[in-house]
């Protein structure tokens, strides 16, 4: 059989974006050409791929299983393209990245706008969620370079690329406004504001270490949702330095008693799986990070990452 990496391709849009409208807009065909192309597709294979419903589109039974050998022959023909432009002395292809907040935030765009002063004519996709978000993407092929909370458990290759204080927001006029430090074992007893379970892993792990059961009262699965909350008086929480960046309306940020850290790193697809723009971009990502206390220049030099092979 001789699927066409066409059809493959739009499949893979309509379900990333959860309805044939919005594939294709982002596709910027028509909605009829991604519906004949998934007709077509399934012709080919002999059975039906995707439903359409009132919720939108879902994979039939068939789909879900088709779905890991779709993503990696796009995967495969990603490689082969970003491999056969480096031969030619022409970096190009697609690098799909996955970040959280704070690094899509503060890292992502300098580090992009340099990447694509260089290298223009190499393509991105982003997407943004949480510590789990990613870890999935990764596990699943849908990113090629993923931004994660280490210790991770995915099957990458994984760099270390800084430690990220925690630290404490409490509300401008509340009592610890005036504190040197934030003692953890007041989250037993202040109201507090936490990320979702699967989210609040940073501050899930610093509460646990000082053995403190905070006093949930909000759970919300947005940063930005948290500091407006700790703003209005609502609470208070713990965030990472980064995150907090450049944010000191209405808020007082505290260091933690005892002290808690996360260690953000990179997770870059393993083996010959991380095509040449990949791992161009992984260098340069890198070189950035440890180059944020020196000059800007320094991305100009970026430092090399060595390919690994499956194990």
């Amino acid at each position: 059989m001789d699927l066409s990496l066409a059809k493959c391709e739009i499949l893979m849009e309509v379900v990333e974006s959860g309805s044939l409208t919005s594939a294709s807009q982002r596709l910027g065909i028509t909605q009829s050409a991604v519906s004949h192309s998934i007709s077509g597709l399934e012709e080919e294979l002999g059975f039906p791929v995707i439903k359409r419903g009132r919720g939108g589109v879902r994979l039939t039974d068939e789909g879900e299983r088709l779905l890991p050998a779709i993503r990696a022959l796009l995967n495969s023909a990603e490689l082969l393209e970003q491999t056969a432009s480096s031969i030619r002395g022409l970096e190009s292809g697609t690098v799909r990245i996955g970040s959280f907040t704070s690094v899509a935030v503060h890292w992502l765009p300098p580090v992009l706008k340099r990447f694509q002063e260089d290298y223009p004519k190499v393509d991105f996709r982003l997407l943004n969620g949480d510590y789990h978000d990613v870890e999935q993407w990764l596990n699943e092929g849908s990113i090629d370079i993923g931004f994660i909370n280490l210790p991770c458990d995915v099957k990458c290759e994984c760099v270390a690329l800084m430690e990220d204080r925690l630290l404490a927001i409490v509300p401008e006029d509340s009592r610890f406004a005036s504190y040197p430090k934030f003692p953890l074992i007041e989250c037993e007893t202040e109201p507090f504001i936490s990320l979702l379970e699967s989210s609040d892993h940073d501050a899930r792990r610093a509460l646990d270490a000082a053995g403190v059961k905070p006093n949930v009262r909000f759970y919300t699965k947005d940063d930005y949702a948290i500091l407006a909350m700790v703003e209005q008086g609502l609470g208070i929480s713990i965030m990472p330095e980064l995150l907090l960046k450049g944010r000191h309306d209405r808020l007082k940020i505290l260091p933690l008693v005892p002290e808690a850290k996360r260690t953000i790193g990179l997770a870059i697809a393993a083996g010959n799986k991380a095509g040449p723009a990949v791992r161009r971009f992984a260098e340069y990502v890198i070189t950035y990070v440890q180059g944020q206390n020196t000059s800007p220049q320094s991305l100009r030099n970026p430092q090399r990452i060595p390919a690994r092979e499956d194990s």
